[in-house]
């Protein structure tokens, strides 16, 4: 942490321009006390921490190779078709998982850089004379969400880590110890709360925070409170409820009648998109669609770019626990499907087409938005909670209207169920959010896995997942602390 601070002191994410918070290049380098003086830099400002979004996503020289792809590889349901080195095969194979893994050292910068940012805008801004009152609420309520998003991320990551509020001023305020889990939750939740009544739009077409994501994401934050780590109980999955049905009843967002509308460029930031990683072609590229084309390349090319991919695929047993009229299964659908040079003839091996750009393939370079945050997240999380609150099974009316909104998209002759059990909405929120880097967090607070081989949701702790060789044990729960950070600060230990 010390590195971090100290860079983080002197440099501010800032971006060319006010309104194209895409382009990545650096304006300038200032220290804070030169800035925030005009309208303009509080407006750059408040876009540079948005950078946080992206940073997990960053790549490497490895071919196909990304820290964001860690939260797939440790669900166990998915494969990397290329060769990997040992930083991946320990999330690969669940195996010999060491606190020197250049993964976590990503992970955390993408936490406390960030945060850094956030804290001295907020510090800044927050008796600032240079904008309207109406103006510095609404930047503020983005930044304030975009911290609780960044702890929220990291806490279920690693536990406890220190909580860090204030600007770095000096050295002197840098090697700071662990928070407790429960005093992270409660400043992620103050975040929040500040952000829901910052004046925000329930919608926001550029791709900035809006209401509808700060409310799902408190929707999201309760339900991690009343499972684990801190179990909370049926008062917080109330409050999960709660929160679902006020984005619900504003009607402001809705399911996407085709799967390929969420890969559809222009439906960007609308419809079901609450939030997303605001990419471009040209000054922000998307790295999803061709690390995630098949290798090797298969008899009859699918790509512009051959031999690029490999970073990502679906397990055959995850894959085929899809129900075969399940839409979501059907060809260039979530799925896409190819035969390698050797294999037999009909047989077929399954990649994911879920983010497919088509624009890639005639530019070679894709600049495809990724979704952070989806409508059929909120919906199924509502679903969830009722059964929770209702002792795992709920007839009631929102609640199914919800599950079987999602459920209906998938299967279109599916008769309305009467009722709805906690397995079977965790079952649908592993098919319908797939390879969205949202699994693993699922399985955390519920502490439940999806044994696809055997159609049933089992206890996480004991269950060996299909691409794994051991099974999970307690000690797989949190990420370790990076030990470069370690080293740098030993109240981390």
């Amino acid at each position: 942490m010390n590195t971090i601070f100290r860079l983080a002191l002197v440099i501010l994410v800032l971006f060319t321009s006010c309104n194209k918070f895409l382009e990545e290049e650096p304006a300038s380098f200032l220290t804070t006390d030169q800035y925030y003086k005009t309208e303009d830099q509080i407006q750059a400002a408040a876009n540079g921490t948005y950078a946080g979004l992206n940073m997990p996503f960053s790549t490497e020289i490895t071919v196909a190779a990304s820290p964001v792809y860690a939260l797939e590889y440790m669900t166990g349901y998915s494969k990397r078709p290329r060769p990997s080195g040992s930083a991946d095969d320990q999330f690969l194979l669940l195996q010999n998982i060491e606190n020197s893994n250049s993964r976590f050292e990503t992970w955390w910068n993408s936490t406390y850089i960030p945060i850094e940012n956030c804290n001295s805008f907020i510090a800044n801004v927050t008796e600032t004379k240079v904008v309207s009152e109406e103006k510095r609420n609404r930047f503020l309520g983005e930044v304030y969400f975009l911290r609780a998003y960044y702890y929220f991320r990291a806490v279920r990551l690693f536990g406890s880590i220190p909580l860090k509020t204030e600007p770095t001023q000096n050295l002197n305020n840098i090697l700071i110890g662990k928070t407790p889990i429960a005093d992270i939750y409660n400043q992620i939740v103050s975040d929040l709360q500040f952000a829901e009544n910052a004046g925000l739009p329930w919608t926001d077409k550029s791709g900035r925070v809006n209401l509808g994501a700060v409310k799902a994401l408190l929707a999201e934050v309760y339900m991690t409170m009343a499972g684990y780590p801190l179990q909370k109980g049926a008062t917080y999955y109330q409050m999960a409820y709660d929160k679902c049905m006020e984005v619900m009843n504003a009607g402001e967002y809705s399911l996407f009648t085709t799967y390929a509308d969420l890969r559809n460029p222009t439906k960007n930031n609308e419809g079901e998109h609450l939030l997303m990683n605001q990419r471009d072609q040209r000054n922000a590229g998307s790295i999803i669609h061709f690390n995630f084309m098949p290798y090797p390349e298969p008899p009859e090319p699918v790509s512009v770019i051959p031999n690029f991919g490999g970073a990502m695929a679906p397990t055959m047993a995850f894959y085929q626990s899809f129900g075969e009229d399940d839409l979501r299964k059907q060809e260039k659908q979530f799925f896409y499907n190819v035969r390698y040079v050797g294999d037999a003839p009909g047989k077929l091996n399954p990649f994911i087409y879920k983010f497919w750009d088509d624009a890639a393939e005639e530019t070679s370079r894709s600049g495809a938005n990724f979704p952070l945050m989806r409508y059929a997240d909120l919906l199924l999380l509502c679903a969830e909670a009722k059964t929770m609150i209702d002792g795992g099974s709920t007839s009631d009316v929102a609640a199914i209207d919800a599950y079987y909104a999602v459920r209906k998209r998938a299967f279109p002759t599916l008769q309305k169920p009467a009722n709805i059990t906690t397995d079977e909405v965790l079952k649908e929120r592993y098919w319908e959010l797939c390879f969205e880097f949202h699994t693993w967090f699922d399985m955390l607070r519920t502490r439940k896995a999806f044994d696809v081989e055997n159609d049933r949701i089992v206890d996480l702790i004991g269950f060996k997942a299909p691409n794994h060789v051991n099974a999970f044990r307690e000690a797989d729960l949190f990420w370790p602390i990076p030990l470069s950070e370690i080293q740098a600060n030993p109240n981390l230990k």
